[in-house]
């Protein structure tokens, strides 16, 4: 089990990637308990990791707890505006106590992670409302009290949201969260070990496997309908594909689409026990808090480090999670839109009948091996995600991220750090890496590059992919930051509630 540790000003904080809370290491010389924000930020992560939630839905649920905990809180704030109801709810400055604040702000996570999660009401969402002293039965909807303000506030959000084109109800789809679009793989899909055909060399080929329970998956593309649900800031998913059309990706028979290849190949052959651990621990697969939840955590150690009161952590948190939100839907528009070939199915393509040097397996290191049967540093259990290569997730969820955090804190300045023992690695337990590797981020962006760079590690994206998700990434939350702001200042326009329409329309 990998352990994960950040160091903040002298004391450890647990920095878990996928492990249930009850498994956290032990932490030295605890800080005081975390403010009230972080508190039902973890209640919402460990919802997701009990949800099993895919990256995009993570991002959503993360904006929407953290949207309803703003509106609630912005109703105690001098300036500020609801996303939904504005300054409808906006409270005397007698009443603008911190004890208002907290209480109507845990009202509003209670009820969103109640609708969004529910899986975890009785285990985590209760115990803690019961914990810091409120009623979890109390549905008053008077605004005169934060109870009613904190209750308020999140059924407009929720109202909004569930008609967003996400398909949480499973109101245009059967089953939450479904396609609702019509989305059709252009190639057949493949066992993995057999490695059928393909079609259409430039297209995404959804995979056949093994799941670690035993379970035979096979391959849809996981949230194909993202590029029609509302943005935050963006006016519509499709806002920067003119930026991604210019940079990618690479079409068969181009020298760039040989090259690629021919890269990824050469990492796998390297691959040093550094370089496997930091594709592992931001691998973020399933189970796990997904890279926007990763991403929070990462907040929360700047949560720490800098001191932060309520009204500020209401505020970053707004922000981020909205930028990661962003960053899902015009990511999944990218893949929807060029519907990319991954590596696997690429380079088995491109090398089958022919030699090649990568990554045997557990414990195997480099070999040679007909090139039909490269695998990607994955578990065999889960060997590439559910949806096309271009852009990569990770990229710009994490470019996003780092972008909005350097905005908050004004300095690119970071200095989170995480040790993974020797013998830790998930893929190659007892074996790698063979001495403890330390990561170490001076610097936002070195965190967001990294990432990026462990899915090549990982094999399952090509270097377009990576670099033009971190552009795309740096876009989104420009644009998100801006909005979160006019937000906060109480300039923000009225902004007019945007009808879903199906994908190809041209309204």
């Amino acid at each position: 089990m990998i352990v994960l540790i950040t160091r903040v000003l002298g004391y450890s904080f647990a920095m878990l990637c996928g492990l249930p809370l009850s498994v956290r290491p032990a932490i030295s010389s605890p800080p005081a308990e975390p403010n009230i924000v972080v508190q039902w930020d973890n209640a919402a992560l460990q919802g997701i990791r009990d949800s099993k939630l895919g990256a995009p839905v993570v991002a959503r649920a993360m904006a929407v707890v953290h949207t309803c905990m703003y509106d609630a809180w912005a109703a105690y704030d001098s300036a500020a505006l609801g996303t939904q109801l504005r300054g409808m709810l906006r409270r005397p400055a007698a009443e603008r106590t911190p004890a208002n604040k907290q209480k109507a702000v845990s009202y509003a996570a209670y009820r969103a992670l109640n609708d969004l999660m529910p899986v975890d009401t009785d285990t985590v969402y209760l115990p803690l409302m019961k914990k810091l002293g409120y009623d979890p039965a109390d549905g008053s909807t008077d605004i005169d009290t934060p109870t009613g303000i904190g209750n308020v506030a999140c059924a407009a959000v929720l109202e909004f949201r569930h008609h967003d084109g996400s398909n949480q109800l499973g109101d245009l789809a059967q089953g939450p969260y479904s396609d609702w679009t019509g989305y059709a793989a252009a190639n057949a899909p493949t066992y993995l070990r057999a490695r059928g055909p393909v079609s259409d060399p430039n297209r995404w080929q959804p995979l056949a496997y093994f799941d670690a329970t035993g379970g035979l998956v096979s391959q849809r593309f996981a949230g194909a309908q993202w590029c029609d649900v509302i943005p935050f800031a963006m006016s519509k998913g499709d806002q920067f594909r003119w930026v991604v059309r210019l940079l990618g990706p690479a079409t068969y028979g181009s020298a760039e689409y040989q090259r690629q290849a021919d890269e990824l190949i050469a990492i796998s052959a390297g691959l040093t026990d550094r370089q496997k651990m930091i594709s592992e621990y931001w691998w973020d697969g399933p189970n796990s808090e997904q890279p926007p939840g990763h991403w929070t955590l990462l907040a929360q150690y700047v949560s720490a480090r800098d001191h932060h009161t309520v009204d500020e952590d209401v505020k970053m948190f707004f922000a981020l999670t909205n930028a990661l939100f962003d960053a899902g839907i015009a990511a999944w528009d990218t893949k929807r839109t060029f519907d990319s070939v991954r590596p696997l199915t690429a380079i088995t393509f491109l090398f089958h009948d022919k030699k090649i040097r990568a990554w045997g397996g557990p414990g195997k290191g480099t070999v040679e091996m007909d090139g039909s049967q490269w695998m990607p540093y994955q578990p065999s259990t889960f060997p590439t995600p559910p949806f096309p290569d271009y852009v990569s997730g990770h990229s710009t969820f994490s470019a996003a991220a780092a972008q909005i955090l350097r905005l908050w804190t004004g300095s690119e300045k970071f200095g989170a750090s995480v040790t993974l023992p020797a013998g830790s690695s998930k893929i190659e337990p007892g074996i790698t890496p063979a001495r403890a590797v330390v990561l170490q981020w001076d610097t936002f962006s070195n965190a967001a590059g990294e990432a990026g760079m462990s899915r090549r590690y990982g094999g399952i994206h090509f270097r377009a992919a990576d670099l033009t998700g971190r552009q795309l990434g740096r876009l989104v939350a420009e644009q998100a930051w801006a909005a979160a702001q006019s937000y906060i200042d109480g300039t923000a326009p009225a902004v007019f509630h945007r009808q879903v329409v199906r994908a190809g329309s041209s309204e």
